[in-house]
């Protein structure tokens, strides 16, 4: 009864609700943290030229790293619907089925063999990692017939996984740079620059897009690949280009936050509770559902025993990992 209730309020008043919602969580992220900041001082930063050790604080420390949080959650919500939808399986999400694990062994050996690489070079390496990673889990999939059930595809992401994460702490220690690949793959926004920022955002902004274009496509092919090709649509050429904005945009995340599993998982379910099953919404606002649970997620980190960081890695996986559990109880259809 609540769902139907939820699903007949129209798309574009939830779709205000989370736009106000996450403005609301940005400047509580902005505000709170070791650091002692005002509201007006956070406005202040960001609208005047002012100047001040609080306000350059704001401006170099706190601010691209609220940009990364909110653009991370954003990319890893909407490639975890992407996954879903097009998968048709409920357990979809980049952290799960290697992509996450093969963007992190690729950034090791980049670390290893490239010490001096840029980071374009390094956000390359995670791209090519992830597809290698996804590629690996499709691939031991497909060995026998019907290998795409949701649970092989599970059970084959989980020992991809193991094994490339396993590969990259290998490199680390043999290469000794392990705490060089520990600090960059824990799993943060710690020590984000605008450099940083500027490489990166541009490929989630332009894979959120390109998804958002061909949401229409996501939603037929997550209802039944035979109705698709009967309505004309080109299954092949599609899922090639939502599995290159998937590689992207974990890729992209990896690169810039590190590991984060279950935000894929978690959110795309929680906005189908509110927006029903037709992707046009199910992605602006896994992507709007996203960008608040990460500010979220890190202010948490931030504050919870300040002036020391919680991993936001830990946080999110404490959250995601019960909501997992249920998932898998009810079949994919607790929260669908």
């Amino acid at each position: 009864m609540m769902k139907k209730t939820l699903l007949s309020i129209p798309f574009v008043y939830k779709l205000i609700a989370g736009v106000l919602l996450f403005v609301c969580m940005f400047f509580f992220a902005m505000v709170f943290g070791a650091a002692d900041i005002t509201v007006k001082e956070v406005w202040s930063a960001l609208t005047s030229t002012a100047s001040s050790d609080t306000i350059t604080i704001i401006r170099e420390i706190r601010l691209p790293r609220e940009i990364a949080a909110l653009f991370v959650g954003a990319a890893l919500a909407v490639s975890g619907a992407i996954m879903q939808g097009m998968t048709r399986n409920p357990l979809a999400d980049p952290g799960l089925l290697g992509l996450s694990a093969g963007a992190n062994a690729a950034l090791a050996i980049t670390i290893a063999f490239i010490p001096s690489a840029n980071y374009f070079t390094t956000m390359a390496a995670c791209f090519i990692g992830a597809a290698a990673g996804a590629m690996m889990v499709f691939g031991i999939s497909a060995i026998k017939k019907g290998g795409f059930s949701p649970l092989r595809i599970v059970l084959a992401g989980a020992a991809v996984s193991a094994f490339l994460y396993a590969a990259a702490e290998g490199v680390g220690l043999y290469f000794k740079i392990s705490k060089d690949v520990s600090m960059w793959t824990a799993g943060g926004m710690i020590g984000t620059t605008w450099g940083q920022l500027q490489v990166i955002v541009p490929f989630i902004a332009t894979g959120i897009f390109i998804s958002f274009i061909l949401s229409r496509q996501i939603t037929i092919l997550s209802l039944n690949e035979e109705v698709a090709a009967g309505l004309g649509q080109k299954i092949t050429q599609i899922k090639a280009i939502l599995f290159i904005v998937t590689i992207i945009l974990a890729g992209a995340s990896v690169a810039l936050a590190g590991n984060m599993a279950f935000i894929g998982l978690m959110i795309p379910h929680m906005v189908r509770v509110l927006v029903g099953t037709d992707y046009r919404y199910i992605l602006p606002m896994s992507a709007i559902t996203g960008a608040t649970f990460m500010l979220f997620a890190d202010t948490l980190g931030r504050t919870i025993h300040s002036p020391y960081e919680t991993p936001v890695a830990a946080i999110v996986a404490m959250l995601g990992l019960p909501f997992f559990l249920i998932i898998v109880r009810k079949g994919g259809k607790a929260f669908s």
